[in-house]
């Protein structure tokens, strides 16, 4: 088989950062190109999603805050309340009978 030269330019912080975590993957830059190279042949895709996330729309700020409140509920033991629990717990919380 005959190889060919692949020649990319990037920025020179993020190359040692590549070349580094590379290294802790017991591989060099090329090793891992190829790799990347060789699942997109495979697979005819990308193999991930690239998708620019919107922070600073309200669904998502929506979204993080939810799924914020959900851990806590969880890391509370109170993630299986009824609605009719809950409402009693916001207005105990109102009335100040915590």
């Amino acid at each position: 088989m005959a190889l060919a030269t692949f020649s990319v330019r990037m920025d020179e912080n993020l190359k040692k950062q590549f070349d580094s975590l590379c290294s802790e993957f017991g591989m060099n830059a090329t090793t891992a190109v190829n790799v990347f190279v060789r699942a997109v042949v495979r697979e005819r895709r990308i193999p991930f999603e690239i998708q620019a996330a919107n922070l600073n729309s309200p669904q998502e700020s929506g979204l993080q805050a939810f799924k914020s409140l959900r851990q806590q509920a969880i890391e509370n033991h109170v993630s299986d309340l009824s609605l009719e629990e809950i409402n009693q717990e916001i207005n105990r919380t109102r009335n100040g009978k915590d």
